[in-house]
């Protein structure tokens, strides 16, 4: 199988999930952050993995930018990972612009992040079962 990873990272939570789940995949993964890669042109690939935070209550800019940009992604699997200091997940709004793209979602995962917005910040305890459950849907 052939995945292409596209995350977002402030604080180095999300570079941490993807750098796990390029691992589990162990097929032809591709991981660029969201300023390595042109979403007009994106490689060709079975399924396309989007990892980004929360932000001033929305998902991270960059990334809501770049999934807006994507062209010629129609019928292309997608699944999507946010990390949130909050209780409330950004799921949902990722979803919603995957799917005007004409995408079809395969999993979705969400993580909270606890110490605050900051260096210090980590992602919840047991966070590597969660995505070695959304790993098993991307086969």
């Amino acid at each position: 199988m052939k995945y292409v990873i596209v995350y977002w990272t402030r604080f180095g939570n999300n570079k941490k999930i993807v750098d796990y789940l390029a691992d589990k995949l162990q097929d032809e993964v591709q991981v660029f952050k969201t300023d390595e890669t042109n979403p007009a042109s994106m490689p060709e690939a079975e399924y396309y993995i989007f990892s980004a935070a929360a932000e001033k209550f929305m998902v991270q800019k960059d990334m809501r930018n770049f999934m807006k940009a994507l062209e010629n992604m129609s019928n292309k699997k997608y699944g999507t990972i946010n990390t949130h200091a909050s209780n409330k997940n950004w799921l949902g709004k990722m979803e919603k612009i995957l799917d005007k793209k004409g995408m079809a979602k395969a999993a979705e995962v969400d993580f909270q992040i606890v110490g605050g917005m900051n260096e210090q910040s980590t992602i919840v305890d047991g966070w590597e079962a969660k995505l070695d459950a959304f790993c098993a849907k991307l086969k």
